[in-house]
């Protein structure tokens, strides 16, 4: 397992509480370009956020494979 996966229940657990699962599924999916605008303005903010779990998450919408692997994800926890 990658180590961003070991992060993706507690975000999905994260999204599921504030009822944005459809919404960040949808733009994971979709969002194109906003996603990589979305990783560079993490790793801008995370000195001012902290945390790893910020830059792996960033680490993470760069890569298309992995973006689409935690779409996957969400659409999984979903249905279930």
């Amino acid at each position: 397992m990658q180590p961003s996966r070991t992060y993706w229940p507690a975000w999905a657990d994260r999204l599921q509480h504030w009822k944005l699962t459809n919404f960040a599924t949808w733009l994971l999916e979709a969002g194109g370009p906003f996603i990589l605008l979305s990783s560079q303005a993490l790793y801008m903010a995370s000195p001012f956020i902290g945390g790893k779990q910020i830059e792996v998450m960033a680490r993470t919408l760069e890569e298309k494979d992995e973006v689409n692997a935690f779409a996957s994800y969400l659409r999984e926890d979903i249905s279930t």
